[in-house]
């Protein structure tokens, strides 16, 4: 479990690139402390409502210690970004298994981003305030995913599973549908749909199209 924890705590390291990087086990929980804060903090109101005293309290951290780690708000603000799209990266990479279908692929990684959005849901605003706050870190969480579904298309088609020519174009089209698909049934709710009921819909409509047969 502590090396489960450590690497986990690494690999938040490395997707921060805005945080200064901690030599400490204790400066890595910490690290840690202030990003999980910061996500509820910024969930909850925004980035502009947010403060860093109120982050720094949440985080049951001293005031002064946050600009160990950050230089101001706006940096804590792209590092919180970058951390949530490697939890997005991680949580999709780890329902993945050996010998899965292509279409299993999909199927599998748009139900941990869904599980995984259920439980963050504060994921969808602060990504989408982004847009504003910097664009940069926003278009960049984007074109990661959606180079990932690329990537995952192509290895398909390589496969023999999938068309061939499939690439950009139609990972951003997969990339659309997942996210609010996430944003209708996870995040404003008010329909009873499990997130696997939710993924085999988009495997089904991925398969088959929208054409009668």
């Amino acid at each position: 479990m502590g090396n489960t924890q450590g690497s986990a705590a690494k690999r938040a390291e490395a997707a921060c690139g805005d945080a200064k990087v901690p030599r400490t086990e204790r400066g890595r929980r910490t690290l840690r402390k202030l990003l999980d804060a910061a996500a509820e903090e910024f969930g909850e109101k925004g980035f502009h409502e947010a403060s860093v005293s109120s982050i720094t309290r949440r985080a049951g951290v001293a005031l002064g210690s946050f600009y160990t780690y950050f230089d101001s708000k706006d940096a804590l603000f792209r590092a919180l970004v970058a951390d949530m799209s490697e939890k997005v990266r991680t949580s999709a990479r780890s329902a993945l298994s050996d010998g899965m279908s292509a279409l299993e692929i999909e199927r599998a990684a748009l139900t941990a981003f869904l599980r995984f959005a259920a439980e963050h849901k504060e994921v969808y605003r602060i990504i989408d305030e982004a847009e504003f706050v910097d664009p940069a870190s926003y278009r960049a969480h984007y074109e990661t995913i959606a180079q990932r579904i690329a990537e995952r298309l192509r290895a398909g088609a390589a496969q023999g599973e999938f068309r061939g020519g499939l690439g950009e174009l139609e990972a951003w089209a997969v990339m659309g549908m997942n996210v609010f698909v996430g944003l209708r049934y996870v995040v404003w709710g008010g329909a009873e749909m499990a997130p696997e009921d939710l993924a085999a819909g988009i495997n089904c409509l991925l398969a088959e199209g929208v054409m009668k047969r």
